[in-house]
């Protein structure tokens, strides 16, 4: 698949928004994310008193929805590693290096489910398989649908919110330095979280 470069471009007005709960049925498709309206973030601790918060800002991702069994659903997400973005661009270098993602060896993180569920409502939990550095382990994304609209240009869309918490160091992510107060300049956790624009395919 090819990357596509987010933009940050004017918003599309969306109309017939079904209702949470609604029967999601028709909603059943593939969608490919739409960048331009989504954002894949992350937040991690910083010198045990603040957090650094940073984007991914080109990928791609594919979501194959069953609205009427959720368990058949499933989603596929490519990341550039080189798009990393924390709003400081020494950091940044830095992050692409082998000291931590090593992009030039890995330039792209995957996501690909193995299971969905329906909780509750429109709570959906979604386990699959992340690889970063070479390295896949097992993550589960609790995610909310916050719904289904039709566009001003006649595109389908849905939209999910989601999160996760993983330790870094499973990935291979291990760069850290000690503070002289005591602890780390780096936490190990690190929450993840999604805000999902898809379009359905034609």
């Amino acid at each position: 698949m090819g990357i596509f470069n987010r933009s940050k471009s004017t918003d599309t007005t969306a109309v017939a928004v079904a209702p949470t709960g609604a029967d999601l049925a028709h909603l059943s498709g593939v969608y490919s994310i739409d960048p331009t309206h989504s954002q894949i973030g992350f937040a991690v601790r910083h010198a045990m008193v603040t957090n650094v918060r940073g984007e991914f800002t080109e990928y791609e991702g594919k979501l194959q929805l069953d609205g009427t069994n959720p368990a058949e659903s499933s989603a596929e997400l490519v990341i550039k590693v080189a798009s990393i973005d924390t709003n400081q661009a020494q950091r940044d270098e830095h992050l692409r290096t082998g000291d931590f993602f090593a992009a030039e060896t890995y330039p792209e993180i995957t996501f690909r489910s193995t299971s969905a569920e329906r909780l509750r409502g429109d709570s959906y939990r979604m386990t699959g398989d992340l690889t970063i550095k070479g390295t896949t382990r097992q993550v589960i994304l609790d995610l909310d649908f916050t719904g289904s609209a039709t566009d001003v240009y006649g595109a389908e869309r849905v939209g999910f919110e989601g999160s996760a918490t993983i330790d870094r160091t499973a990935w291979g992510l291990t760069y850290n330095a000690a503070l002289e107060t005591g602890g780390v300049l780096i936490g190990e956790k690190v929450r993840l979280s999604f805000d999902i624009s898809a379009v359905k395919s034609a």
